[in-house]
């Protein structure tokens, strides 16, 4: 060969490459990894995990085609979670997704640089996760569960099903933080909802029997079950009790209706997941976590199960099924 045709050829060679190299990038499969603080075969957990999916397909990343999601049910076992966690890492995705605020908090231990996306997380700032809402600063962002003041529906909501209650037994995570913060919530608006605020820390099993069967005995009581790793891991104790006593129960959530529950009031965490997918996407395509900033819910439910209101003996009123976004029948 020549040497002008080799010169020709090299030179076209390196200007070509830079494209090549985009292009390969633009196809290049993008990885997930996903730490889910429940079981996968916890309640709407399936359907959330759907509506992430679907909302990553929806701006433009397909599962097991251009992306590669990793997915761990942790059961909000605190062994399987610092396990997963370190699995998840160690693929080195290009970003990190995490439900709940204990996996959350277990992956942001593990990793200071994959870009981490939180969903139904009870306080990002207390639990130390992010330096502040509208600046994160760090590898995390994401969606709080909710903003305290939401607290305050729940005692509203417990004297409309039943009036004549007096005592409400909050059903709370001693320990956590964001624990503190609802039942003082709750605290400020006892008075004007005539309702006195009792609380019963969710610790082990025989005493969470024992104390609600002492808080049952007087009569005029009803529960309201604070947010948390704690109520999830002992929902189904709390409805058995709540049906054994006769009392009348809301709850964070809808999870906790859709099995057996009476009422719930709470963010949609469907829509959660679905905003997660959304941040998902922009990290993918160039953003940070610590520029992205974290934000409240903007889609909330009243849910009711007319079975266990028959159970439990009351009789919800017309105009709060008339405003609920699901009656369970």
């Amino acid at each position: 060969m020549q040497r002008r045709q080799f010169v020709t050829l090299l030179g076209g060679a390196v200007a070509i490459s830079p494209l090549a190299a985009r292009a390969q990038d633009a196809v290049r499969t993008r990885r997930i990894g996903v730490l889910v603080g429940v079981g996968s075969d916890a309640p709407d957990a399936q359907l959330r995990y759907a509506a992430f999916l679907e909302k990553l397909q929806q701006l433009g990343w397909t599962n097991g085609q251009n992306v590669r999601v990793e997915i761990r049910w942790s059961a909000a076992d605190a062994k399987l979670m610092r396990q997963y966690a370190a699995e998840l890492v160690a693929l080195a995705p290009d970003v990190m997704v995490t439900t709940g605020s204990a996996s959350t908090e277990t992956v942001v231990r593990s990793t200071t640089s994959v870009p981490i996306v939180f969903a139904v997380v009870l306080d990002p700032v207390g639990g130390g996760l992010v330096k502040s809402l509208a600046r994160p600063g760090g590898n995390a962002t994401g969606f709080m569960m909710f903003e305290y003041s939401l607290s305050a529906k729940w005692p509203e909501l417990l004297k409309q099903i039943a009036p004549t209650i007096t005592r409400a037994a909050v059903l709370r995570d001693a320990q956590s933080t964001a624990a503190v913060g609802q039942f003082a919530v709750l605290q400020s608006v006892a008075s004007s909802v005539g309702v006195e605020m009792i609380p019963i820390s969710l610790g082990d099993v025989s005493d969470i029997e024992r104390e609600i069967e002492s808080f049952a005995r007087p009569g005029n009581g009803g529960l309201i079950v604070a947010a948390g790793a704690s109520a999830i891991i002992h929902s189904n104790l709390i409805k058995t009790l709540a049906l054994r006593y006769k009392l009348p129960a809301v709850y964070s959530e809808r999870s906790f209706v859709a099995t057996g529950g009476l009422l719930s009031y709470g963010p949609s965490y469907v829509d959660q997941y679905r905003r997660a997918a959304s941040y998902v996407d922009r990290i993918l395509r160039g953003e940070k976590p610590a520029d992205l900033p974290v934000q409240a819910p903007t889609k909330y439910e009243l849910v009711v199960n007319l079975k266990a209101a028959k159970a439990i003996g009351v009789m919800i009123p017309q105009s709060l099924l008339a405003s609920a976004d699901e009656v369970i029948e």
